[in-house]
């Protein structure tokens, strides 16, 4: 199953990190703790893989992944996509929407759970593959027994754009929050993109001024005008 090579992965991601994630539950101590703690799901693979469903204000529900002994927090999708879901665009989901609200729901996969029942399956673009409900007791164990921390992704496209000669340009965003305002920009023909030193970083009502050793890339607020790429005196479009 292709989500046992993500978890697999995201472990060993974290080889040799401090943790510092408190998850929604706590230590699990007071009466409110212990309320998330019972409203939150574990299921395995049975091969040393698990899947939480737990609580979550703005989204309803979030998922963590791990080995039991230690979890991640995923990412969480775009607002008006359940917090069961996640971003896996390496399997294509072909019978899914391709412009829902402006998203498209072909390249996120899913945690099917279903409380009432205690099942649970998790879902990698078109192939779903069972897994097992953790009973309550031992999931309280598995969940007060571990360590957490945050998703381990570090920045996300913020902006791709093309210009007539078929270069392209890649700004990326800081994924935490704590991040938001740094920025990577890559320049290149497709498939070899290099990333660029920054100088500076501009913003104002008229758009943002990304200037690197190399360049500035000026990406403007108005959409009737076209993002330039200037080198001295030069500009591409």
């Amino acid at each position: 199953m292709h989500s046992r090579r993500l978890i697999a992965a995201a472990v060993a991601l974290l080889s040799g990190t401090s943790w510092g994630l408190e998850p929604p539950w706590g230590k699990g101590q007071n009466l409110g703790e212990q309320l998330v703690l019972e409203k939150t799901a574990v299921c395995t693979d049975g091969k040393g893989h698990y899947v939480v469903v737990a609580p979550h204000e703005q989204k309803n529900t979030q998922l963590f992944y791990g080995d039991g002994k230690a979890f991640v927090q995923v990412a969480a999708p775009p607002y008006g996509i359940s917090g069961t879901s996640f971003l896996e665009p390496r399997f294509f989901n072909k019978g899914a929407n391709s412009n829902f609200r402006g998203q498209d729901y072909r390249v996120f996969s899913d945690v099917e759970l279903d409380a009432e029942k205690k099942t649970c399956a998790v879902r990698c673009g078109e192939r779903t593959t069972p897994w097992t409900w953790v009973e309550s007791e031992q999931a309280q164990k598995v969940l007060l027994g571990a360590k957490y921390e945050k998703n381990p992704q570090k920045y996300e496209p913020y902006a791709l754009l093309r210009d007539t000669d078929g270069n392209y340009y890649l700004v990326e965003k800081g994924f935490h929050p704590e991040d938001e305002k740094s920025f990577r920009v890559y320049v290149g023909q497709k498939g070899s993109l290099k990333r660029q030193e920054m100088k500076d970083i501009v913003s104002d009502s008229e758009g943002q001024i990304f200037s690197t050793k190399k360049g500035e890339l000026r990406l403007l607020v108005d959409r009737s005008q076209a993002p330039l790429w200037i080198v001295g005196s030069k500009k591409k479009v």
